[in-house]
């Protein structure tokens, strides 16, 4: 491998590893849906229910 494929491989293990480690902070902080700007003030997470109930 050349050194531009190496960097390229560094580069996405390290978005990928920083994308699983927000996952896990906001599923540990309680964010039901990560992906709704209003998950902390919905009323359906309020409930428990989820973005697709």
């Amino acid at each position: 491998m050349n050194m531009a494929t190496i960097i390229a491989v560094i580069v996405l293990v390290l978005i990928l590893f920083l994308a699983v480690r927000y996952i896990y902070k906001e599923k540990k902080k309680g964010n039901q849906c990560i992906g709704c700007p209003y998950a902390s003030s919905c009323q359906k997470h309020s409930a428990g229910n989820s973005c697709s109930k």
